[in-house]
């Protein structure tokens, strides 16, 4: 094993127990001291909201280094094929060893936090992993799809504030769900027509013939599929916010005539 091998799997290795760490002792111990509520959740409550905080780490960090490397890495972007995947593996190897962790924590844990498609969703992204880390393909795409963790963080604050009993119509609330939304949008479904723009500038040519089925495969029905997903998931969001915000105008027009009645 060369060198540069030894070294992501050695990143892997540590991302794995940092984010075990993570889950087991730091997202308790902070989370008793900036949310008083967390103490008076139910067991099973307490897992997820752990499980949900190492989520939101997970998803900054490797969300703001992949920006890093779509703005700034040369190599990957000029060959997105075949570039130089040395950041971009770093960085996949960071998320492999949080896949890994949340799995076990998923099986370990099931009746609390078990769900047939995370588990899927794992199992098919550390197989679409397999090819960057190990064969170094596809940098470029690989990349670009962890883009879509930033959203993850809101998505997660949407449940922190029901698991506490924040109403829909609060205002912390609906701004978390508007921002969920556009970011869900930017992220998932705005750069849709970059992404397979690229896909095609790419497709007949001699390094994508050099691409193996397994990859090919791994590259282009999981993203197929996962962008279908993506504007299921961005039409139940919107539709979402939508009555929320309906919901919440009416009540503001509503307050001031009852007011005026009892005046």
């Amino acid at each position: 094993m060369d060198p540069f091998s030894q070294l992501i799997l050695a990143i892997s290795v540590t991302s794995f127990l940092t984010f075990q760490w993570l889950f087991h002792k730091v997202s308790p111990w902070m989370s008793t001291r900036i949310s008083p509520g967390f103490l008076g959740l139910s067991d099973k409550q307490k897992v997820e909201w752990n499980s949900r905080t190492v989520s939101t780490f997970h998803a900054l960090l490797v969300g703001i280094f992949c920006l890093h490397i779509l703005l700034f890495d040369d190599a990957v972007n000029e060959d997105p094929v075949w570039g130089d995947p040395t950041l971009v593996k770093t960085n996949v190897a960071i998320t492999t060893g949080y896949l890994i962790s949340d799995l076990l924590l998923i099986f370990y844990y099931w009746k609390a936090i078990g769900d047939k498609f995370f588990v899927i969703h794992h199992l098919a992204a550390l197989y679409a992993y397999y090819y960057v880390l190990g064969q170094g393909m596809l940098p470029y795409f690989a990349n670009f799809r962890l883009l879509a963790e930033f959203s993850t963080p809101c998505v997660n604050q949407r449940w922190f504030f029901e698991v506490l009993g924040y109403p829909k119509s609060s205002r912390p609330n609906m701004a978390n769900g508007v921002a969920m939304a556009v970011i869900f949008f930017m992220v998932r479904i705005a750069v849709m027509p970059v992404y397979y723009s690229r896909m095609y500038a790419v497709y007949g040519t001699e390094a994508f013939y050099l691409v193996p089925w397994g990859g090919r495969v791994a590259w282009i029905c999981s993203s197929i599929c996962l962008d279908i997903m993506n504007i299921m998931w961005m039409h139940k969001i919107a539709r979402g916010c939508y009555r929320v915000l309906r919901s919440a105008r009416r009540s503001k027009v509503a307050t001031p005539q009852e007011n005026g009645k009892t005046d």
